[in-house]
């Protein structure tokens, strides 16, 4: 299922309407001061970076060169900063405030605290918790990290059952087209994982970045000498960092420390990106087999992994 293109350009055009209401853009002056939002932009950059220059605070900001100098000059003219000559580059100034100038920033910076403050100050913590992870999610799309990016994998924990369950469902179904009966699967398959969980011989894998549930993998135990990698996924927003290769990765390694001799899957044809992983892995396909299931008509393969 995909997004229509306008659909989705008049989603973000609304929530930038709605956003810039509530911390008050459209007012004719920042949080009721006399600076506009691009000079309040620059004023924050300054209080937090000695030194920074205008080519610095032209590209950092991504304001225009011709705007920016215009401002600065502003500045100056009121007291506000102070230029001297770059220790880094002498052909450039630095730009510093001076203590009139952070004077006039304390009350923009004692406004913002507020306003965030208020607008909090209705919200449960699970549901700020809600709100900051959503707001790390739209800088993080829109400001893709360097591949690489650190995340951490852990144990199963209380709540991942239900989210994991969750979301698989909602993924496959917005990627795939597949019914409810694909999220009723994997709560059957994890609550029997719960149930019957032997430590000596199993595990979950739950990978988790900047306190979000990203992916999970789990090693279940089908005989003395088999075991199977159950219900590979990783989440769109952290694709493309090797999370879903990294699980794969301590799946095998785990089989051959408890001394399984194969490590077994079951997924489909469709699934072409887990299936690539497979293969790089050293997985070899040994059945495959039609089937209609999730709402869709699939062709279910097995692949196997002599350890």
């Amino acid at each position: 299922m995909k997004n229509d293109p306008g659909d989705t350009v008049e989603a973000v055009r609304a929530f930038n309407r709605f956003y810039t209401r509530q911390i008050g853009l459209l007012d004719e002056g920042l949080l009721k001061s006399p600076f506009s939002l691009s000079e309040a932009r620059v004023l924050y950059e300054l209080a937090g970076h000695r030194g920074r220059t205008a080519t610095d605070l032209s590209r950092d900001l991504g304001l225009d060169a011709g705007y920016l100098s215009r401002m600065l000059k502003k500045f100056e003219a009121s007291g506000l900063i102070v230029r001297e000559i770059s220790e880094a580059d002498g052909r450039q100034a630095a730009i510093n405030l001076t203590e009139a100038g952070q004077d006039a920033f304390a009350p923009l910076n004692r406004s913002s605290q507020e306003q965030v403050e208020a607008l909090l100050s209705g919200l449960s913590g699970e549901r700020r918790s809600r709100l900051v992870g959503a707001m790390r999610t739209v800088e993080r799309l829109l400001n893709p990290a360097e591949p690489g990016e650190p995340y951490v994998l852990r144990p199963l924990q209380v709540g991942d059952i239900g989210w994991i369950t969750r979301r698989q469902g909602m993924l496959y179904a917005q990627e795939y087209g597949w019914d409810e009966t694909y999220e009723a699967l994997v709560a059957e398959i994890l609550v029997q994982f719960v149930k019957s969980y032997d430590p000596e011989h199993e595990r979950c894998w739950i990978a988790e970045r900047e306190g979000e549930v990203v992916g999970s993998v789990f090693v279940v135990r089908k005989s003395e000498t088999v075991a199977k990698l159950r219900l590979l996924y990783v989440e769109p927003s952290a694709r493309g960092l090797g999370i879903g290769k990294r699980l794969v990765e301590e799946c095998i390694a785990f089989a051959r420390s408890k001394g399984y001799e194969t490590l077994t899957l079951w997924t489909n044809d469709i699934l072409v990106s887990a299936r690539r992983i497979y293969q790089a892995a050293g997985f070899v396909l040994v059945d495959e087999e039609k089937h209609s299931s999730f709402g869709k008509d699939l062709v279910g393969q097995t692949w196997d992994l002599a350890l």
